[in-house]
């Protein structure tokens, strides 16, 4: 029994050992599919926000072999130095101006088409789309032929009613405006069909039950269609703020490089000024940081209120 009872064991443990190690090739395996994009992603992401937090807390130039040490200093600059504070509230006014050109527009653009016209859908796609097709910087250099004070089409059209078309390329004010336009000009039809589908993707025999009880149109989409749409919405607001930042970026560097006096530059165009042109790398890798801890933030409330609609539907 003894000898019988031995045999079992060793039966037992010489079959586990291959059974473990097949279930650790089964689980390696995927890693080891996932190792190449995860070596890119530390090498080209991770690395580079890490060093960029650690320049943050030094004053250098790209030139010098030695960085000078001086703590939190550069990241008191960007909220106490007034071209900083500038360029903040400049950021402020471009994502206000943003969201409602390039999201509650096209956001009323939608419910417009979906609810109220409801024909030739694909007609507005196409026609709203075609000017995301095109550079942005063929967008800033039509803008800024159009409205040139001087020669462009709109000046022209304004003097024949005794009008001038100002100076605005010299207003911080009127550039900013100006940008955000050709911003718009760009971005409007992507966010306009990412909208028009998510209103399409609303079940239709919950409309049709509601319209059969007499529910006038605009109370259903006010408390059926705008909270069912809610996560499309909150993802589009997202993407708003976040690639419109970076979109003016083009324009900015074409048409007015952050002038006058830094009248229409923003956080993103600022960095790349201090880091690129003024060689100012530490506080450039201050605003890097900050700017990188402001976008996690919308991330983090982009994932909260996808997954909160996500339990909602279940």
């Amino acid at each position: 029994m003894i000898n019988n009872s031995s045999q079992v064991q060793n039966k037992i443990a010489s079959r586990s050992g291959p059974e473990i190690t097949g279930r650790f090739r089964y689980r390696l395996k995927p890693l080891m599919y996932l190792l190449p994009s995860a070596l890119l992603l530390f090498v080209f992401i991770v690395i580079p926000i890490g060093y960029t937090f650690y320049l943050s807390f030094f004053n250098w130039n790209l030139i010098a072999p030695t960085k000078e040490f001086v703590g939190l200093q550069n990241y008191i600059s960007v909220f106490t130095d007034p071209t900083n504070q500038k360029v903040m509230l400049n950021t402020v006014i471009y994502i206000i101006l943003l969201l409602i050109l390039n999201f509650i527009f096209p956001y009323l653009i939608s419910l417009i088409v979906n609810f109220f016209i409801g024909k030739m859908k694909g007609a507005y796609k196409v026609l709203f789309f075609i000017p995301s097709l095109f550079s942005l910087v063929v967008g800033a250099m039509l803008f800024s032929w159009i409205l040139n004070p001087v020669s462009g089409p709109a000046a022209l059209m304004l003097r024949n009613f005794g009008m001038k078309l100002p100076q605005w390329t010299n207003s911080g004010s009127m550039a900013i405006i100006v940008i955000c336009l050709i911003t718009n000009w760009k971005v409007f039809g992507y966010n306009f069909i990412l909208l028009l589908t998510g209103l399409g993707a609303v079940p239709r025999n919950i409309l049709d039950a509601a319209a059969l009880d007499g529910v006038p149109k605009w109370r259903v989409i006010w408390n059926i269609v705008l909270p069912m749409n809610r996560g499309v919405a909150i993802y589009v607001l997202i993407l708003t703020i976040v690639q419109g930042l970076q979109y003016v970026f083009t324009p900015l560097n074409v048409i007015t490089q952050g002038g006058p006096y830094y009248g229409s530059s923003n956080i993103l165009y600022h960095t790349y000024l201090n880091a690129f042109v003024l060689y100012k790398t530490g506080s450039a890798s201050a605003l890097a940081t900050i700017t990188f801890m402001i976008f996690l933030v919308l991330l983090f409330v982009e994932i909260k209120f996808v997954e909160g609609r996500n339990r909602d539907v279940e």
